[in-house]
């Protein structure tokens, strides 16, 4: 990604070093339930602990006292993209949705911190909380996609982004509240069927900002497609599962197949057609 020389966003909170108290509860069990369920999205409240959801804010210029000066790098990549994000989306909100687009907060963690959805730790991936409309990544997952993962690429790190910053968009709109609405009534096989469609319309969205971005901004280089693939393609439920357990279980699935959320990434970006985001199919 050509990302090198442009501006980066002033919706950054760098919480990096700050630390904080893990509140994961359930163990191991616990931490893998959250893994499996809530990597690249959803609403974390569920397994977080939510008595304190009130953290730190504010923009920091630099980061935190014992934060990792190697992860900066990433640090300005994010900020970078998310620029990118903020600019499509306003565009976009604008010209098509003709309303104003409310830019969220990025919040640059380490190990744990607090979020309006409770207490977070790197063992949940990057995440988006409606409660205080902000997406929080620990720049560990950086090396997660490379070496655990094996999706490598700056691009792969921006898919991550832009899908976070696509269950804003949704938020922004009513979607995400009225698939949680809806769930409650639903049996957990259903409700997580509902998860799914979520999920798969967040990559439609991120395909979408890579659509607009590359021909506004001409920001892509040879391969960031693909290793955005690559990345949909390492976080499938069913390659998550099949890596965890050993086996598969369609119905439990919460974020969609590895074949699913490329396919749905894919479709965002070779259309950038908002009209076409509708991966819930008269389900709600």
């Amino acid at each position: 990604m050509r990302w090198q020389g442009r501006q980066g966003s002033g919706n950054v909170d760098d919480r990096r070093g700050m630390g904080g108290k893990l509140a994961v509860g359930g163990g191991i069990g616990g931490i893998i339930a959250v893994i499996l369920t809530l990597l690249f999205g959803g609403d974390p409240s569920e397994y977080l602990n939510v008595d304190n959801p009130s953290g730190p804010s504010g923009l920091n210029p630099a980061a935190q006292p014992g934060a990792n000066p190697a992860q900066d790098k990433q640090a300005q990549f994010v900020s970078v993209v998310l620029k990118e994000t903020e600019d499509v989306w306003n565009k976009l909100f604008s010209e098509q949705l003709g309303q104003p687009y409310q830019e969220p907060v990025l919040v640059l963690f380490s190990g744990q911190g607090q979020s309006g959805c409770g207490t977070a730790t790197s063992a949940t991936g990057p995440f988006y909380c409606p409660a205080d409309r902000k997406v929080y990544i620990d720049l560990s997952f950086y090396n997660d996609l490379q070496n655990r993962f094996q999706a490598p690429g700056d691009f792969a790190m921006a898919y991550v982004v832009a899908h976070e910053v696509g269950h804003h968009v949704q938020h922004l709109l009513g979607i995400s509240d009225k698939v949680h609405a809806r769930q409650s009534s639903l049996s957990q096989e259903d409700a997580n069927a509902l998860s799914v469609r979520l999920e798969l319309q967040a990559d439609f969205l991120a395909g979408v900002w890579a659509h607009h971005a590359q021909r506004t901004a001409n920001i892509l280089e040879a391969g960031d497609i693909e290793e955005a693939l690559g990345a949909a393609n390492a976080i499938g439920d069913d390659r998550l599962q099949m890596e965890a357990q050993g086996y598969v279980v369609p119905d439990a699935f919460t974020h969609g197949t590895s074949e699913q959320r490329m396919q749905w990434f894919n479709k965002g970006y070779k259309t950038g057609d908002l009209r076409q985001a509708d991966t819930f199919e008269g389900a709600l």
